[in-house]
């Protein structure tokens, strides 16, 4: 049986990538505000936010971002940028909510590991939110262990690794 799911490197500038990255930005800000101010997002600010980080990071050589695709819809992105040699940074990995509960986080995180290995990635690490429940809940199903901060992100409240096995062992 085929799956529906499809996945393939797409420029990080790309109008699709774009979409994604706000959809993204936006689902994670509002949730923030919406927990810590009762609001979601100022316009002008996810605007400004949005913006800013323009995914650059996310092309090669050091880095790559892939979209998933559900039936032909582009519906996730999960992308890794190199930190040094031998290690790889999760970032935007994303499934829209209505996407989410087929199976679609779980494709992602196998090939963006796969990517990170293409890379030179022996091990991978990431960051996220108390309230990302989900992302959480998938990273731990998926091998990854909570470890000490590495990094000093205003955001960031839980940080985990994972030993890449090579894709030929």
């Amino acid at each position: 049986m085929n799956s529906p799911w499809t996945v393939a490197p797409e420029p990080f500038d790309s109008a699709v990538a774009a979409e994604l990255w706000r959809a993204y930005y936006t689902e994670v800000s509002d949730r923030w505000y919406l927990l810590h101010e009762g609001h979601t997002t100022d316009p002008d600010e996810l605007e400004r936010e949005v913006a800013a980080d323009t995914g650059a990071y996310l092309a090669a050589p050091g880095g790559v971002l892939l979209v998933a695709r559900y039936r032909g819809e582009p519906a996730g992105t999960a992308g890794v940028r190199m930190t040094d040699a031998s290690t790889g940074e999760l970032k935007r990995v994303f499934v829209r909510p209505e996407m989410r509960g087929k199976g679609g986080g779980s494709v992602l995180l196998a090939e963006v590991e796969s990517a990170a290995r293409g890379l030179g990635a022996e091990r991978v690490l990431l960051d996220t939110r108390n309230d990302l429940v989900e992302a959480r809940m998938l990273y731990a199903r998926h091998g990854y262990e909570e470890t000490a901060p590495h990094n000093d992100d205003v955001y960031a409240e839980h940080w985990f690794t994972k030993k890449l096995v090579r894709d030929d062992a």
